[in-house]
């Protein structure tokens, strides 16, 4: 089946997509997008045209510093769209957990003992050890909140376990890169600022998955990683406007102070941003119609989001038919990320059975090691199977004939 049309009249066409990926003709069946997509040629594109064009420090006096000033501005905009977001609240930095880092020593400058900070279980661990180490500095207190490990689901319930009249901020993931699992983000956003504490979200995992929408979800401040959704290495922040102005971020003395520059360390990549940009567009045009970017990106998402839970659905078949599989990704809400375990066998042998069999599903605990302990799977974790846009059925048959084999 090469493309699929849902209920909004959107089509997918996946073979299409496919073509746009140079590392795919390797006739590898890829499952590790999770942990980072493959790149379209026009992002590559975007990447080499920024660094064969004159370039330099933003400004307006030469060619050089006004393609960079392009770039940056060009970049801002594309994840405000991507992100319900504004453009002038947008932030970039090297990586989603630098900026966690950032933000959270930032923001503990007003913490203090008898402060109380609210982390998840069910997280990657960049959103649990930033907080956890900066609440420490300054001792403040550190509250986690548990998930239920027999449904993978983290409830309302686990976050009011927790929260006080002390909290000052809670820090959950929108999607969980282990499990899948979707927490109810703006119903935990209601009962973060009912308490008066501020909620911020990772969105790493999710926005490869969703539309994005910052105020939607309640979110105070977010993270997301482009090189989950196609595009380069890099992380970006965003979150309301009139707390970033609050915050005041250790910087060079002649850096600007303006938000978001304040938040900015050195001078940006402008090659991976011009990527970011390509990789939105991208995104953007997986499905035809008219209309704003934002709109070609919900209906995009619409269409993937179909996409992938109709092959999401095979594969969950598929692993129930298999004797001794075990499978943890079990919320009702979820990505189409599915975490399992084969009995008699560990996960890396299992990973590297598949590898020979030419599919790469990687195993381990994927930097969520509080989530794995929390099911029973130690730092070891499992195998863990994510699709992407460009996600085929025939990818779907290669990986369950050769876990067929593997098991045995």
């Amino acid at each position: 089946m090469s493309s699929e049309t849902n209920e909004t009249g959107a089509t997918l066409d996946v073979q299409a997509i496919r073509s746009c990926f140079p590392a795919l003709k390797a006739g590898t069946a890829r499952f590790d997008a999770p942990g980072g997509t493959q790149t379209p040629q026009q992002v590559i594109d975007a990447i080499s045209e920024s660094l064969t064009r004159p370039l330099a420090n933003r400004g307006a006096l030469t060619e050089g510093a006004r393609n960079a000033e392009a770039i940056v501005v060009g970049a801002r905009q594309a994840l405000a769209d991507l992100l319900g977001s504004e453009p002038e609240s947008v932030v970039f930095g090297r990586s989603a957990t630098q900026l966690v880092y950032d933000l959270a020593r930032t923001m503990a400058k007003d913490w203090g003992p008898g402060d109380e900070v609210v982390v998840c279980r069910l997280d990657h661990d960049s959103n649990i050890r930033p907080w956890v180490q900066a609440a420490e500095a300054v001792g403040a207190t550190v509250r986690m909140a548990d998930f239920d490990p027999a449904t993978g689901e983290l409830g309302t319930e686990h976050i009011e376990a927790v929260l006080s009249a002390r909290t000052r901020l809670v820090a959950v993931t929108a999607a969980s890169n282990l499990i899948g699992t979707c927490p109810d983000i703006p119903a935990v956003a209601d009962l973060v600022h009912q308490a008066g504490a501020l909620l911020h979200v990772d969105a790493v995992h999710y926005a490869s998955h969703a539309t994005v929408d910052v105020a939607g979800l309640g979110a105070d401040t977010l993270v997301c990683s482009p090189y989950k959704f196609l595009g380069p290495h890099l992380g970006v922040l965003t979150g309301r406007r009139e707390l970033l102005l609050s915050l005041r971020p250790d910087k060079l003395l002649p850096s600007s102070d303006a938000v978001p520059e304040r938040f900015e360390l050195g001078t940006l990549p402008y090659e991976l941003l011009a990527g970011a940009t390509a990789a939105v567009d991208f995104l953007a045009g997986l499905t035809p119609g008219a209309g704003s970017r934002r709109q070609a990106l919900i209906r995009a998402f619409t269409a993937l989001t179909a996409h992938e839970d109709r092959l999401s659905a095979r594969i969950e078949k598929g692993l129930a038919s298999l004797d001794g599989v075990t499978v943890y990704s079990r919320a009702a809400r979820r990505t189409p990320t599915t975490l399992f375990t084969v009995a008699g066998k560990q996960p890396g042998e299992v990973s590297r059975l598949l590898a020979e069999r030419g599919v790469d599903a990687p195993a381990g605990s994927f930097y969520a090691l509080e989530a794995s302990r929390r099911l029973g799977l130690g730092d070891e974790g499992g195998v863990r199977v994510g699709l992407a846009p460009y996600t085929s059925d025939e990818d779907i048959d290669r990986l369950l004939d050769a876990l067929d084999v593997a098991r045995v």
